[in-house]
């Protein structure tokens, strides 16, 4: 059986790698697919967390609130793909350092 702290040890891994992909990509794309590991990385805590509860009632909320959380990220990338393909129609780009200059 895995052990809690090798699970937060790989959530940790996810984590980094993340950030690193959010602050070092220049495509929008890439920038959500770190975004989406951060979340999973997320996920991975509260199952983790949630196989140590005391109780049956108890060890379903960390699963559920994955769930949510699966479920808000596959929103929150419909939302974001479809900004990008109207960026990719409107400019031919989705690079993040040459649409920056959209703010007012």
């Amino acid at each position: 059986m895995i052990q809690v702290v090798d699970a937060v040890f790989l959530s940790a891994v996810l984590f980094v790698v993340g950030v690193f992909g959010v602050l070092y990509r220049r495509n929008a794309i890439m920038i959500l697919l770190a975004i989406e590991l951060m979340l999973n990385a997320a996920n991975i805590n509260f199952v983790a967390f949630s196989n140590t509860a005391p109780t049956q009632a108890s060890a379903a909320d960390g699963q559920i609130f994955a769930l949510i959380s699966i479920a808000i990220a596959a929103a929150e990338i419909a939302v974001g793909l479809a900004i990008l393909l109207v960026l990719w129609k409107s400019r031919d780009t989705i690079e993040v350092n040459e649409v920056a200059d959209l703010r007012w």
